[in-house]
């Protein structure tokens, strides 16, 4: 049996297009806000609600993946296409906050999916770069988001958004038309599914470890301009920077996590990734300033982002068919860690060195955390040529 791609391809442009309606307005919160004639902060909303659902409906989510899983992954693609044509409905800011809401509900049916995905349409051996390809997918929706949100004005924006995830979520469904050749089913499912995963130590230390970096890339995505400002970095230049960012941190998840994995270098991948974050947070809080903010950023973008479909795929080699469950758990620790590392740089937000020196205090602090995986992850099976694992 050969794997298919279009199925992985189709996902990742579902992906994609969750992150694209995302982040709809963040690189136009101004703009937005007086158009709507509301609060930037009330704009800020349209994007805060999706970290927050995410923690709530993280495990449901995955449940249903696991008991229905095309059926699940199809729900969450239609609903972010139906939550793109919400917005459209009305040049009111009710009537996007609707939409929004129902782009969120769906973000947790379609991320969680990743691994289930790769385990039903991929053979063994191209499993890893499937992860990878999911995740780019995730990081290039971001991108996309950064990059138009500055190119159109806003109707045009929101009609070309729905007409991605409207395109997307069909393609989605044709792909998804019949069980992948290597879908297996799981013994246990629901709740039960979710507690022996949980029981297991590794799932629990993959998710603590996911916490710390998570947290600490999106609080330095979320604080970038207001942490830079007192440094005379204005608004374009951290879009630029935060640009320059994704767009390596995309390069690196398709890269990095597949040679990592073929090589039995994956704690060793995190390990230099959280090493140059913090050295970047370090640099950042005693000569924060343009240039620097783009060199260190667009380096620890490469090296960071990947860490994600890293963890993915060392959670697929070892649950198997409670690989939704596993990625659920792991997207909801790397949330929460998003609320509360942002939420804590918050407080600190007028006081730009001390907030970065707190960043590279947090993602330091993942060093114990792998230390506590080698043993387990050096258990793991290899993933060999002919897609076996030995």
């Amino acid at each position: 049996m050969r794997s298919r791609w279009g199925a992985v391809a189709a996902y990742a442009l579902v992906a994609a297009s969750t992150q694209l309606l995302w982040l709809t307005f963040a690189p136009i919160t101004t703009d937005a806000a007086d158009h709507y004639g509301v609060s930037t902060g009330a704009i800020g909303w349209l994007a805060n609600v999706f970290p927050l659902l995410y923690v709530v409906l993280a495990i449901p989510a995955g449940m249903a993946l696991d008991r229905s899983f095309r059926a699940a992954l199809i729900v969450g693609a239609v609903l972010t296409a139906a939550g793109g044509l919400v917005r459209l409905i009305g040049d009111q800011y009710t009537t996007v906050l609707v939409g929004q809401l129902l782009i969120a509900v769906a973000q947790p049916f379609v991320l969680n999916a990743i691994t289930r995905v790769a385990g039903g349409y991929l053979a063994e051996e191209d499993r890893p770069k499937g992860i990878a390809l999911g995740s780019a997918g995730t990081f290039a929706g971001m991108l996309a988001a950064f990059v138009t949100g500055s190119m159109m004005d806003l109707h045009t924006l929101l009609v070309v958004q729905a007409v991605v995830a409207v395109v997307s979520a069909a393609a989605l469904a044709v792909t998804l038309r019949k069980p992948g050749p290597f879908a297996h089913a799981s013994e246990t499912s629901g709740l039960t599914a979710f507690r022996s995963t949980w029981r297991d130590p590794f799932v629990r230390r993959l998710c603590a470890l996911v916490f710390v970096p998570f947290g600490a890339f999106i609080s330095l995505t979320t604080w970038t301009e207001a942490l830079l400002d007192p440094a005379g970095v204005s608004a374009d230049q951290a879009g630029l920077i935060l640009t320059a960012n994704v767009l390596a941190g995309v390069v690196g998840s398709v890269v990095i996590p597949v040679w990592a994995t073929k090589r039995r270098r994956e704690l060793w991948a995190i390990l230099v990734a959280v090493a140059v974050t913090a050295a970047s947070c370090l640099a950042l809080a005693v000569a924060p300033g343009f240039a620097l903010a783009v060199l260190v950023f667009t380096v620890f973008g490469f090296l960071l982002l990947p860490a994600l479909p890293i963890v993915l795929e060392l959670s697929e080699r070892r649950v198997g068919a409670s690989e939704g469950a596993a990625a659920s758990l792991i997207w909801l620790a790397g949330n929460l860690g998003g609320l509360v590392v942002s939420g804590v740089v918050g407080a600190l937000v007028d006081h730009p060195a001390p907030a970065f020196v707190l960043m590279a205090v947090v993602v330091l602090a993942a060093i114990p955390m792998l230390r506590m995986l080698r043993s387990d992850v050096d258990a793991l099976p290899a993933v060999t040529s002919g897609g076996e694992h030995v």
